[in-house]
Protein backbone atom coordinates (compact mmCIF):
# COMPACT_ATOMS: atom_id res chain seq x y z
CA UNK A 1 0.00 0.00 0.00
CA UNK A 2 1.38 3.49 -0.65
CA UNK A 3 2.24 5.41 1.97
CA UNK A 4 0.42 8.86 2.78
CA UNK A 5 -1.87 11.03 4.19
CA UNK A 6 -5.06 10.11 4.43
CA UNK A 7 -7.73 11.44 2.33
CA UNK A 8 -9.33 14.44 3.62
CA UNK A 9 -12.91 12.09 2.74
CA UNK A 10 -11.84 9.93 5.84
CA UNK A 11 -11.92 13.05 8.17
CA UNK A 12 -14.91 13.33 10.81
CA UNK A 13 -16.87 17.27 9.81
CA UNK A 14 -15.89 19.87 12.63
CA UNK A 15 -19.51 19.68 13.77
CA UNK A 16 -18.76 15.59 14.91
CA UNK A 17 -16.33 15.28 16.93
CA UNK A 18 -18.36 13.82 19.65
CA UNK A 19 -18.91 10.02 19.19
CA UNK A 20 -22.23 8.71 18.67
CA UNK A 21 -23.67 6.05 21.28
CA UNK A 22 -24.52 4.27 18.09
CA UNK A 23 -21.06 3.57 17.09
CA UNK A 24 -21.12 2.25 20.70
CA UNK A 25 -23.16 -0.16 19.85
CA UNK A 26 -22.03 -1.45 16.51
CA UNK A 27 -20.65 -4.73 15.62
CA UNK A 28 -16.72 -4.06 14.55
CA UNK A 29 -15.45 -6.23 12.15
CA UNK A 30 -11.84 -7.59 11.81
CA UNK A 31 -10.68 -6.83 8.41
CA UNK A 32 -12.92 -3.76 7.76
CA UNK A 33 -13.04 -1.55 10.59
CA UNK A 34 -9.63 -3.06 11.82
CA UNK A 35 -7.08 -5.27 11.12
CA UNK A 36 -5.53 -8.31 13.37
CA UNK A 37 -1.69 -7.73 13.27
CA UNK A 38 -0.43 -11.12 12.43
CA UNK A 39 2.66 -10.54 14.88
CA UNK A 40 2.14 -8.56 17.93
CA UNK A 41 4.17 -5.32 18.02
CA UNK A 42 5.56 -4.51 21.03
CA UNK A 43 4.18 -1.99 23.67
CA UNK A 44 5.66 -0.44 26.69
CA UNK A 45 2.69 -0.32 28.87
CA UNK A 46 2.78 -1.73 32.28
CA UNK A 47 0.77 -4.96 32.92
CA UNK A 48 -3.13 -4.58 33.26
CA UNK A 49 -2.81 -1.62 30.85
CA UNK A 50 -4.14 -1.60 27.40
CA UNK A 51 -2.07 0.95 25.30
CA UNK A 52 -2.86 2.88 22.40
CA UNK A 53 -0.82 4.69 19.81
CA UNK A 54 -1.64 7.62 17.71
CA UNK A 55 1.18 7.71 14.51
CA UNK A 56 1.03 11.37 13.41
CA UNK A 57 3.02 13.73 11.34
CA UNK A 58 3.35 17.23 11.80
CA UNK A 59 4.02 17.45 8.33
CA UNK A 60 0.32 16.10 7.36
CA UNK A 61 -2.74 18.28 7.42
CA UNK A 62 -4.99 15.48 8.26
CA UNK A 63 -3.34 14.62 11.47
CA UNK A 64 -3.63 18.39 12.24
CA UNK A 65 -7.15 18.51 11.09
CA UNK A 66 -7.93 15.26 13.66
CA UNK A 67 -5.71 17.03 16.85
CA UNK A 68 -8.53 18.59 18.26
CA UNK A 69 -10.95 15.31 18.92
CA UNK A 70 -8.48 13.07 19.17
CA UNK A 71 -6.91 15.05 22.42
CA UNK A 72 -10.65 15.83 23.83
CA UNK A 73 -10.73 11.87 23.34
CA UNK A 74 -8.01 11.23 25.29
CA UNK A 75 -9.10 13.31 28.35
CA UNK A 76 -12.32 10.89 28.39
CA UNK A 77 -10.16 7.40 28.46
CA UNK A 78 -10.86 4.90 30.99
CA UNK A 79 -8.13 4.34 33.75
CA UNK A 80 -7.02 1.29 32.11
CA UNK A 81 -6.02 2.85 28.39
CA UNK A 82 -2.57 4.43 28.45
CA UNK A 83 -2.71 6.89 25.29
CA UNK A 84 1.34 7.79 23.28
CA UNK A 85 1.79 9.43 20.26
CA UNK A 86 4.30 7.99 17.42
CA UNK A 87 5.42 10.18 15.15
CA UNK A 88 6.36 8.66 11.85
CA UNK A 89 9.39 9.89 9.02
CA UNK A 90 8.00 7.81 5.99
CA UNK A 91 11.20 9.95 4.37
CA UNK A 92 14.50 11.46 5.85
CA UNK A 93 13.22 15.20 5.73
CA UNK A 94 10.59 13.96 8.12
CA UNK A 95 13.19 13.44 10.64
CA UNK A 96 13.26 16.46 12.35
CA UNK A 97 9.91 16.97 13.35
CA UNK A 98 10.12 13.56 14.52
CA UNK A 99 12.94 14.55 16.68
CA UNK A 100 10.73 18.04 17.44
CA UNK A 101 8.28 16.17 19.03
CA UNK A 102 10.24 13.46 21.26
CA UNK A 103 12.35 17.07 22.55
CA UNK A 104 8.80 18.86 23.41
CA UNK A 105 7.91 15.37 25.04
CA UNK A 106 11.00 15.31 26.92
CA UNK A 107 11.02 18.73 27.77
CA UNK A 108 7.15 18.06 29.53
CA UNK A 109 5.81 20.75 27.14
CA UNK A 110 3.63 18.65 25.17
CA UNK A 111 0.03 20.11 26.75
CA UNK A 112 1.16 23.50 25.72
CA UNK A 113 3.44 23.06 21.88
CA UNK A 114 2.47 20.15 20.65
CA UNK A 115 -1.09 21.82 18.89
CA UNK A 116 0.92 25.19 18.47
CA UNK A 117 3.17 23.14 16.46
CA UNK A 118 0.50 22.04 13.77
CA UNK A 119 -1.02 25.58 14.01
CA UNK A 120 2.43 26.98 12.95
CA UNK A 121 2.53 24.71 9.73
CA UNK A 122 -0.31 24.55 8.73
CA UNK A 123 -2.44 28.31 9.90
CA UNK A 124 0.32 29.84 10.00
CA UNK A 125 2.29 28.64 6.61
CA UNK A 126 5.65 28.71 8.83
CA UNK A 127 8.20 26.36 7.84
CA UNK A 128 9.57 23.78 9.73
CA UNK A 129 11.37 21.48 7.96
CA UNK A 130 14.97 21.98 9.05
CA UNK A 131 16.87 21.58 12.61
CA UNK A 132 17.81 25.41 12.63
CA UNK A 133 14.03 26.11 11.55
CA UNK A 134 12.78 24.47 13.99
CA UNK A 135 15.45 25.84 16.62
CA UNK A 136 14.13 28.89 15.88
CA UNK A 137 11.04 28.46 16.29
CA UNK A 138 11.27 26.86 19.51
CA UNK A 139 13.41 30.14 20.69
CA UNK A 140 10.25 32.33 19.73
CA UNK A 141 8.34 29.83 21.95
CA UNK A 142 10.59 30.75 25.30
CA UNK A 143 12.68 27.69 24.94
CA UNK A 144 16.33 28.38 25.59
CA UNK A 145 18.24 27.84 22.71
CA UNK A 146 21.29 25.19 24.27
CA UNK A 147 18.42 23.56 26.43
CA UNK A 148 16.56 22.83 23.15
CA UNK A 149 19.69 21.59 21.42
CA UNK A 150 20.57 19.56 23.98
CA UNK A 151 17.85 17.47 23.65
CA UNK A 152 17.55 17.55 20.01
CA UNK A 153 20.84 16.04 19.38
CA UNK A 154 21.05 13.63 22.31
CA UNK A 155 20.96 10.40 22.44
CA UNK A 156 17.45 9.90 24.32
CA UNK A 157 16.01 11.71 21.67
CA UNK A 158 17.96 9.65 18.80
CA UNK A 159 16.74 6.47 20.42
CA UNK A 160 13.05 7.47 20.56
CA UNK A 161 13.26 8.14 16.87
CA UNK A 162 14.86 4.80 15.98
CA UNK A 163 11.99 2.72 18.23
CA UNK A 164 9.23 5.29 16.59
CA UNK A 165 10.72 3.58 13.03
CA UNK A 166 10.33 0.22 14.54
CA UNK A 167 7.29 0.42 15.90
CA UNK A 168 5.60 2.00 12.81
CA UNK A 169 7.10 -1.06 10.89
CA UNK A 170 5.74 -3.36 13.37
CA UNK A 171 1.96 -1.51 12.97
CA UNK A 172 2.55 -1.54 9.26
CA UNK A 173 1.62 1.78 8.97
CA UNK A 174 1.15 3.08 5.52
CA UNK A 175 -0.90 6.39 6.29
CA UNK A 176 -1.35 8.56 9.06
CA UNK A 177 -3.25 10.03 11.33
CA UNK A 178 -3.54 5.84 12.24
CA UNK A 179 -3.95 4.23 15.64
CA UNK A 180 -2.72 1.17 16.68
CA UNK A 181 -4.17 -0.92 19.94
CA UNK A 182 -2.72 -3.10 22.72
CA UNK A 183 0.14 -4.25 19.92
CA UNK A 184 -2.63 -6.41 18.22
CA UNK A 185 -4.70 -4.07 15.67
CA UNK A 186 -4.82 -1.03 13.42
CA UNK A 187 -7.53 0.94 12.63
CA UNK A 188 -7.60 4.31 10.79
CA UNK A 189 -9.95 6.62 8.74
CA UNK A 190 -9.60 4.72 5.90
CA UNK A 191 -9.99 1.61 7.14
CA UNK A 192 -13.21 2.57 9.42
CA UNK A 193 -14.30 4.90 7.03
CA UNK A 194 -13.63 7.85 9.45
CA UNK A 195 -11.83 8.98 12.22
CA UNK A 196 -14.98 9.66 14.54
CA UNK A 197 -15.56 6.28 13.60
CA UNK A 198 -12.02 4.89 14.30
CA UNK A 199 -12.02 6.44 17.93
CA UNK A 200 -14.96 4.25 18.19
CA UNK A 201 -13.60 1.16 16.83
CA UNK A 202 -10.44 1.97 19.66
CA UNK A 203 -12.43 1.79 22.60
CA UNK A 204 -14.13 -1.13 20.90
CA UNK A 205 -10.91 -2.95 20.90
CA UNK A 206 -9.16 -1.14 24.20
CA UNK A 207 -12.22 -2.85 25.97
CA UNK A 208 -11.87 -6.19 24.24
CA UNK A 209 -8.20 -6.27 25.05
CA UNK A 210 -8.72 -5.54 28.91
CA UNK A 211 -11.16 -8.42 29.15
CA UNK A 212 -8.58 -10.78 26.84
Amino acid sequence: MQRRAFTQAALMSSAALALPSAFAQAAFKEGTDYLKLGRPAPIDAPAGKVEVVEFFGYWCPHCASFEPAFHAWTKKVPAHVVVRRNPVAFRDDNVPLQRLYYVIEAMGRVDDLHAKVFTAIHGERQRLATADQITDWMVKQGVDKEKFLGFYNSFGVAGKVQRARQLTEAYQVDGVPSLGVAGRYFTSGTQAKSLERALAVVDHLAEVSRKA
